[in-house]
């Protein structure tokens, strides 16, 4: 089509997998002042800028990944390169209702920061905002290598209205915690995330949560949740209350890092029917998972929510304290294997160490530092804790292995990474999780198709947090892009070595610029932050 163009880029040779789940087909792909336009025929006569020869390569819309902690670690390294490399254009964040704005106090927000570090570490940054919009403002002029949504925390909200104790909302403070969630979203954010293992969001009872996914969903957004995994049974219940919350607060519910571990009582067969059966029933309910078999957070979470009412300070307090411990104990025996994994303090890898002494462990589980000390678990659990100020990390079993393909073929089944950036060894789905689907799930196993699960990395997710202008190569889109070779794309980190790159991911484009290029990072930074329009 020798009459189209100019361009400032043209993609010739490759074949696109648009985003739809339609069949692939041939085409050029041409980048204008940021925006595509599919060129189809000979391309010999369009005049373009830069030419990219995709041959042998797919072209599909750039992933959305829609769970990552990188809201503060991408200030000290925004070229981001555990993302990018796995071809990811666009990632949300504020998730597992750890926001760190709207936060008004700059002690609440520094008493944030100490008590979540381990999950989303603690850079040395200037912490100068304190609503989403300077929040926002200041990851725009950060402008880092891919694009940024952001979810409104309910612990920032609670921290705002209620404080750091553990008691119900009164009528006022709930309402003071609708507006604060209207006046964020008004500056940008996409909709509400809860984690309900984390104080002091997790003190929130199910109708607080309905009120506030209301006033989310008045507003064009959802409900993003990490549920209340100790709630009822501990293994439906948790999912049961989600979807109770989106249906009292009639607006869209998304179960984050949805997943089956092996010690539950039952297949995944019944949770995968939870969310059919209330879809059947006309509820908005999708879910996300990440394909990998380890999990990882802070350590903290391994402490009873009682025991961190109040904040850092009381918190580190009740953890020195000879009672709170043999209490903590008891809750924990009584919690059993499900409180992390069939080898208990030997399936929890610790990570983020910084006190001299105590490097050696970095990497090491649980289960080595009692048996070197010959001490208590919990002790020894509290006396790390304590001389790390919270910050440590863990790695713990996650999603089993056996049940893990259910949800990633599951016709509402997205993507997010729950992807961390403290400690030496993470789990490897902060590196390996969209090129493992590509590689070994669909090429090496057909699990699903090629076009499913592109459909499901792109213009699902997009759906889901509300981009009308990505997620698809589609005339008049964005030009966020990845192309990958499907004969070589694989995962290549583990659990043992989790910080590797990716193979087979050949070119990621940000808005029409490349920032990955032949397997390796630009140094290109055109990433925004994407806001609720």
């Amino acid at each position: 089509m020798a009459d189209a163009g100019p361009f400032d880029v043209l993609i010739e040779g490759g074949t696109v997998v648009d985003g739809s789940g339609d069949q692939p087909f041939a085409a050029a792909v041409g980048i204008l002042h940021e925006r595509l336009t599919l060129v189809f025929g000979d391309t010999d006569g369009v005049a373009a800028g830069r030419r990219i020869d995709a041959n042998g390569l797919i072209v599909a819309p750039g992933f959305i990944d829609l769970h990552s902690h990188s809201g503060l670690t991408i200030f000290v390294d925004p070229l981001h390169e555990p993302k990018v490399r796995q071809g990811v254009t666009t990632e949300v964040i504020g998730v597992d209702g750890l926001s760190y704005a709207p936060i008004a106090d700059p002690s609440d927000l520094e008493a944030l920061l100490v008590m979540n570090a381990g999950l989303d570490g603690h850079p040395e940054i200037g912490y100068d905002w304190s609503t989403v919009e300077s929040y926002l403002d200041r990851l725009e002029a950060l402008r880092p290598s891919l694009n940024l949504a952001f979810m409104v925390g309910n612990s920032a909200l609670r921290i705002g209205a209620v404080g750091w104790d553990e008691e119900p909302a009164t009528g006022g403070q709930l309402a003071n915690m609708r507006s604060m969630l209207r006046e964020a979203m008004e500056q940008g954010a996409i909709g509400l995330s809860s984690g309900l293992d984390y104080p002091p969001g997790s003190y929130a009872d199910t109708e607080e949560l309905a009120q506030l996914t209301a006033e989310a969903a008045a507003l064009g957004g959802f409900y993003h949740t990490h549920v209340r995994y100790p709630l009822g049974d501990r293994f439906l219940d948790p999912y049961r209350e989600a979807i109770e919350i989106g249906r009292r607060g009639e607006g869209p519910v998304h179960i984050t890092h949805f997943y089956h571990k092996q010690i539950f009582p039952e297949g995944p067969g019944p949770m995968l029917a939870l969310v059919d059966d209330a879809r059947a029933q006309g509820l908005d309910v999708t879910f996300d998972t990440y394909p990998y078999e380890w999990a990882s957070t802070r350590l903290l979470i391994m402490i009873p929510p009682w025991v961190q009412s109040g904040g850092p300070g009381p918190t580190k307090e009740r953890l020195a304290d000879a009672g709170v411990r043999a209490r903590i104990r008891r809750e924990l025996a009584d919690r059993g294997v499900l409180f992390a994994g069939r080898r208990a303090w030997d399936d929890v890898r610790l990570g983020a160490f910084r006190t001299p002494d105590l490097l050696r462990w970095e990497g090491r589980t649980l289960g080595d530092v009692v048996a070197e000390r010959g001490d208590d678990p919990v002790d020894v659990l509290c006396d790390l804790l304590l001389a790390e100020d919270l910050r440590l990390n863990q790695v713990t079993p996650g999603p089993w292995s056996e049940s893990l393909r259910e949800f990633i073929r599951h016709p509402v089944g997205m993507i997010g990474t729950d992807s961390t950036f403290v400690g030496d060894r993470p789990s490897p789905r902060s590196y390996g999780s969209f090129p493992r689907v590509l590689g070994q799930f669909v090429r090496d196993e057909a699990l699903l198709s090629l076009e499913e699960a592109v459909c499901s990395m792109t213009s699902a997710a997009a759906a889901r947090i509300g981009l009308h202008d990505r997620g698809l190569v589609r005339d008049g889109y964005v030009a966020d892009l990845v192309l990958f070779d499907p004969e070589r794309v694989r995962a290549t980190c583990t659990y043992e070595d989790p910080c590797r790159y990716p193979d087979g991911i050949e070119w990621v484009l940000v808005s029409g610029e490349a920032v990955v290029e032949r397997g390796a990072h630009t140094g290109a930074r055109p990433g925004r932050v994407l806001r609720r329009s």
